[in-house]
């Protein structure tokens, strides 16, 4: 019984730890969003580069959520992909209702895919920064 009480705990702690950390990587995107339309509305940019842009906050959100959140040393290559995953997923949701239209194409397949490397590699980083602390 006591066995089977300290795996449910220990699969609550991995479940916080990415609930954490998506919460973290949108709140990061959304000042991160805020900030860049900032800059391309002063600096001019080029309406091509926002794509680029948007893919590197997107990267950069899910990075800084997996190092800031996940400290259990096992999986961080796992949890960073289902970290990226619902992140994308989250952050789609919340845009697409900012904007008031949800357009579902290739692009979130990409995405997706994008997000999910993204997790893995921040989720094997976070986790060899642990262990070596």
């Amino acid at each position: 019984m006591r066995a089977k009480k300290h795996k449910v705990e220990r699969d609550r702690g991995y479940v916080f730890e990415i609930v954490k950390a998506n919460i973290i990587a949108l709140i990061f995107a959304l000042v991160a969003v805020l900030l860049s339309a900032l800059v391309v509305k002063i600096f001019n940019i080029n309406d091509k580069a926002i794509p680029i842009i948007n893919q590197v906050i997107k990267s950069l959100s899910i990075l800084l959520g997996c190092l800031l959140s996940l400290k259990k040393p096992n999986n961080g290559w796992l949890r960073g992909i289902i970290c990226g995953f619902i992140f994308v997923w989250i952050s789609f949701v919340v845009f697409s209702l900012l904007d008031s239209k949800f357009v579902f194409g290739l692009s979130l397949l990409n995405d997706c895919v994008l997000g999910m490397v993204t997790g893995m590699i921040s989720g094997i980083i976070a986790v060899n920064i642990r262990k070596r602390r």
